[in-house]
């Protein structure tokens, strides 16, 4: 067959040759053979090469030192590599020969990689343990890390802890496609309706959000609960609580409150962890309108941009909702914000003080002047760490701080 011939066989070699005539035999043919040999161990190397070399390509990787772990991984990774040089379809760690130390380290180093492992063992041995000529038998391996999806498990953990929820998803999709328990592949189902919750969330999607945490959460609990593994409990049980915050914000959705508010700045916060300063950027200058419309809401009860909420004792001051809704830009939406603030005998507010901090050379005015340099915004320049910080900074020494972040892995 095609891909038989493009097969790679990596070999560790001990003291003993006969197990290793046994295992060259039943992979052949081969395109290539790589011997991972010790300095005791070389000449065994060479006598199978003059026996067989003829037959295939050759190249032996020695380890200096056989206890030496890392240097056995190491050599594994080069005999990788020297296979993928070789085109191989299919590449085989046969691990019989060799030291313990020389085995981990190789089986370590291809593990996850696409490589199938084997063994010569025997029901027949000898006094010192060995495996008698004659009764070997040749068992193929199973790569545990493929069976516990250890490749996916770790890609989705740092998708998720980067919060790259739609990545998150496609790795979890990849490992609902291994043998799984009933078990595993509910608990797996559940995690990836919350992955599907958490994007759905960073997106501002709270209602859908909220659903699909409601369906899943709870079951993907209780099975993690039963199997004791910590780690997975404590993110589950840490988005429980973080459905509390997000339950604020649907209890008054469509409106601008601190929950809101305090959402919007930690996916500022989430933006600038994955180094996306111009998007984290933008949203800090939403947070500065959000902030006087939910202190006004919250402190007065008034949609500062709805007249229809002007009623009773505040129907006076509704026109100041159309002035709001008219002004052309930040300063003059604080300025506006500002001024009702005064009618209302509100004094020291958080509009009077942003609109003083943007005007007669405060500091948020030259803020809210690079933002607006920004590609984002109306002009060119891209941001960096250090002006989302400034912004950031400067907006939670008015007491505006973002939501708890999210559970990572």
């Amino acid at each position: 067959m095609e891909t038989q011939t493009h097969k790679v066989l990596i070999l560790t070699v001990g003291q003993t040759i006969e197990p290793l005539e046994f295992a060259l035999a039943e992979h052949a043919p081969l395109r290539g053979v790589i011997f991972v040999a010790s300095q005791s161990s070389y000449p065994v190397a060479g006598d199978l090469l003059r026996q067989y070399g003829g037959q295939f390509s050759h190249h032996t990787l020695l380890i200096g030192d056989h206890e030496d772990l890392n240097e056995a991984y190491r050599k594994g990774l080069e005999a990788l590599q020297k296979a993928l040089e070789w085109e191989a379809q299919v590449v085989v760690a046969d691990i019989t020969g060799g030291t313990k130390t020389m085995v981990a380290g190789l089986t370590l180093a291809l593990s996850g990689k696409g490589v199938t492992f084997s063994y010569v063992g025997g029901a027949q041995r000898d006094a010192q343990g060995r495996v008698k000529s004659g009764s070997e038998r040749l068992r193929v391996l199973e790569d545990p890390t493929y069976r516990y999806g250890l490749r996916e498990w770790e890609g989705f953990r740092r998708a998720w802890n980067g919060c790259d929820y739609r990545a998150a998803q496609d790795f979890l999709s990849e490992l609902l496609t291994r043998p799984l328990t009933p078990s595993e592949e509910r608990f797996y189902t559940h995690l990836k309706g919350i992955a599907e919750a958490m994007q759905a969330w960073d997106l501002f999607r709270h209602k859908e959000a909220w659903q699909k945490l409601k369906v899943h959460l709870e079951p993907a609990l209780s099975i993690a609960e039963a199997w004791g593994h910590g780690a997975k409990v404590r993110v589950l049980q840490g988005l429980q609580e973080a459905m509390s915050h997000l339950r604020q914000i649907l209890d008054k959705e469509g409106k601008p409150t601190r929950a809101l508010l305090a959402d919007l700045l930690a996916n500022a916060e989430r933006r600038a962890a994955r180094g996306r300063y111009d998007d984290a950027l933008a949203r800090l200058y939403r947070v500065i309108e959000l902030a006087v419309e939910a202190d006004f809401f919250e402190g007065v009860g008034l949609l500062v941009y709805d007249p229809k909420t002007f009623t009773e004792a505040y129907s006076d001051f509704a026109v100041w909702a159309e002035r709001y809704n008219r002004a052309s830009g930040l300063r003059e939406a604080l300025s506006v914000a500002a001024g009702l603030d005064s009618a209302l005998g509100r004094n020291e507010s958080l509009s009077q003080r942003l609109y003083a901090d943007y005007t007669a050379g405060g500091k948020l005015g030259g803020l809210v002047a690079r933002r607006n340099e920004s590609i984002l915004a109306h002009g060119h320049r891209p941001v960096g760490e250090a002006h989302y910080i400034e912004l950031r900074d400067y907006l939670q020494g008015l007491g505006l701080e973002p939501a708890p972040a999210w559970p990572s892995f």
